[in-house]
Formats: C-alpha cells, structure tokens, sequence
C-alpha cells in the first residue's frame, strides 16, 4: 500500500526549521549527495541531451565581478558609438 501526501514547499520549509541542527545537518548531506548524483546522470538514459547541451553546460562562466565589468565596458562603447 502506497500512501502520497500533497505538502507545499512553505510547509516543508517550516518542517525543516522544526528540526534539531543534527537532523538539518543531515538532511542537507543528503540533499546535496543526491543533487551531485542527479548532476553525474546528466547524458544518461534519464537526460538525453544534444551535444549542443553538453557543450553549453562544460563551457566555462563568468563571476559576477567579470559580468558587471562587461557590463561597464558595454555602457563605455555605447556611449562612444552613439
């Protein structure tokens, strides 16, 4: 016998707060192994993905300290162009 129960985030989260700091440290192990397994799946039989995709997910990104300073020389050559 199966038994599913419909329980929204909020009320998970309030769940959780009620834990002892042992039982959150434990959870959040456990939460953490499974999203690194779910992430070594990735290109398996559970996600087929394009080459295209794969790509795109190794390709390398930026900080946020070398986003706003492209953003910055974006606004720079902008205002010499126009």
């Amino acid at each position: 016998m199966e038994m599913q129960a419909h329980i929204g985030y909020h009320q998970v989260l309030e769940m959780v707060y009620q834990l002892p700091q042992e039982e959150v440290s434990k959870l959040l192990k456990k939460l953490q192994s499974d999203v690194a397994h779910s992430k070594n799946q990735v290109g398996t039989q559970k996600y087929k993905l394009t080459k295209m995709q794969k790509l795109l997910l190794q390709a390398p990104t930026w900080s946020d300290e070398e986003y706003k300073s492209y953003l910055e020389a974006n606004e720079h050559f902008n205002a010499w162009r126009g």
